[in-house]
């Protein structure tokens, strides 16, 4: 799991709400507002093509998920908010977009992320968290180890078929 301290983050939002687009022009690693995307997504290259930026969505978690699935090949990130801690929707939009769309960028976790939940965001398909600014990073990383000799009941987005390990 990688953590992201957002002084140092390599990606920047694009101003304005609903198309920034022109002035200035969208940069690499720009993180777009779906508004912005949707203004955009028809011209942009996808990864691989010559003149490929890379590019992130911010998804808000009461948003449909299947809006990216033929954005996936253009799109290098996409952060996926946790407004509550007890509102897990962002969990299955991320599982949607590695197990059905098979997105391979960065799915990151922002808002309300917590410790507690870093075991189920490795397994739903996260692979980066902005934690929020109470919690612990190396409690988080801790965290992340808790299960991991033992396996899991139910698969997930990596290992789809329950993992049995030794008892601890």
């Amino acid at each position: 799991m990688k953590f992201i301290e957002l002084p140092h983050d390599q990606w920047h939002t694009v101003g304005g709400e609903d198309g920034p687009m022109s002035h200035p022009p969208i940069k690499s690693h720009s993180l777009l507002t779906l508004g912005q995307w949707h203004a955009v997504r028809e011209q942009w290259p996808a990864q691989g093509c010559a003149d490929y930026k890379p590019v992130g969505v911010i998804l808000s978690n009461d948003t449909d998920i299947e809006v990216l699935e033929t954005d996936v090949p253009k799109l290098a990130l996409v952060v996926l908010q946790f407004p509550k801690w007890v509102d897990g929707r962002a969990y299955t939009q991320a599982h949607i977009l590695r197990s059905r769309y098979r997105f391979q960028g960065e799915i990151r976790a922002t808002g309300e992320v917590l410790v507690d939940m870093m075991p189920l965001l490795a397994r739903t398909g996260f692979d980066a968290v902005v934690l929020r600014g109470d919690q612990d990073r190396a409690a988080a990383e801790r965290a992340l180890s808790f299960f991991a000799p033992r396996g899991h009941y139910q698969g997930d987005v990596k290992v789809t078929k329950p993992v049995f390990g030794r008892a601890a």
